[in-house]
């Protein structure tokens, strides 16, 4: 029995005054509309109209459930209101988990820039390196670094691409000298950052040979986060690898120094990761289709700056 479409008819039949003019209200037949409040007065094994061949009346027992019907249709026409404006107008409080150093980097200031225009979108944001399980922790979505994603059965979305490379600082640099190939860095004190998505001892590097890889059996220092790790190669502590976005700015104001500028390393996707493409919330959209079409342009900045300051620093060698 549908006990929330009987308490319907039975709302409509006391507020209309008849079955036949309740059943013109629903659309459907009188018959159809008399079979409802009988099977809620079964249900209930309690009367809740009188009934004569001229009118309806409303029995005690009526009175006092035809109160609680209209307090539970209005609840039930609120919240199927709320969920059909989710689905329309971006609103309420997103869950968002991202990868540390994208997050640090791109995800923070894109949701200013994102809640300009969305002001009733708030957020909830996780930074850790890990890829979480969206349906377990509640996340709407997930922003992961990874060179491929396993089947999951999640929606995802690319974002753009990014890689790292080898950075020292010039005082290191100038002590020690330089790396000119993946071999060199054997010579080193080589910085190691933990990450889920790349090999911890294992550095591959795509540059005019194709693919080399060198094995980084010690290192004086580990850590997990890549802007520690920008800050322990600019107190010169030895060589790292990190990413294009973190690097930049080092590379700007001279506090770092790039090794290898032929080699680039750990190339991955930037990922924007959730649940279900159907009946998606209006907020998830339009911050997944906002992340589309910001984050690949500034990535690509990035990314031509490098070239830009690699092709000074060629013509400044020669």
């Amino acid at each position: 029995m549908d006990t929330l479409q009987n308490m319907r008819a039975f709302s409509c039949v006391a507020e209309a005054g008849s079955f036949t003019a309740a059943a013109v209200q629903l659309d459907t037949t009188t018959a159809n509309v008399s079979r409802a409040v009988s099977a809620l007065e079964a249900h209930l094994q309690t009367r809740l109209l009188n009934r004569t061949t001229r009118r309806i009346a409303l029995t005690e027992a009526g009175k006092r459930y035809l109160l609680r019907c209209e307090q539970i249709l209005a609840y039930v026409e609120e919240a199927e209101a709320e969920a059909s404006d989710a689905h329309a107008r971006p609103a309420g409080q997103l869950k968002v988990h991202s990868m540390t150093g994208v997050g640090q980097h791109f995800v923070i200031d894109a949701i200013a820039r994102y809640r300009k225009t969305h002001p009733d979108v708030t957020f909830d944001l996780t930074l850790a390196n890990r890829v979480p399980d969206l349906l377990d922790e509640g996340y709407d979505v997930s922003i992961v670094l990874a060179s491929e994603l396993p089947d999951s059965g999640f929606v995802s979305q690319r974002l753009g691409i990014t890689y790292s490379i080898v950075c020292a600082s010039p005082a290191y640099v100038k002590a020690n000298g330089t790396a000119q190939r993946p071999s060199d860095l054997l010579n080193h004190a080589c910085l190691r950052l933990v990450s889920p998505v790349i090999a911890l001892d294992r550095w591959a590097f795509d540059g005019p040979d194709g693919q080399e890889v060198v094995n980084i059996a010690t290192s004086p220092f580990l850590v997990n986060s890549a802007d520690a790790m920008k800050a322990a190669i600019i107190s010169g502590m030895g060589v790292g690898v990190l990413p294009v976005y973190a690097a930049i700015e080092g590379l700007r104001n001279g506090s770092l120094v790039r090794m290898m500028p032929s080699y680039r390393s750990q190339e991955l996707n930037v990922y924007a990761i959730y649940p279900s493409r159907q009946y998606l919330d209006a907020k998830i959209k339009t911050w997944v289709e906002y992340l589309r079409g910001t984050l690949p342009e500034i990535l690509a900045a990035h990314q031509a700056e490098l070239a830009a300051y690699e092709l000074k620093s060629v013509r400044i060698a020669n």
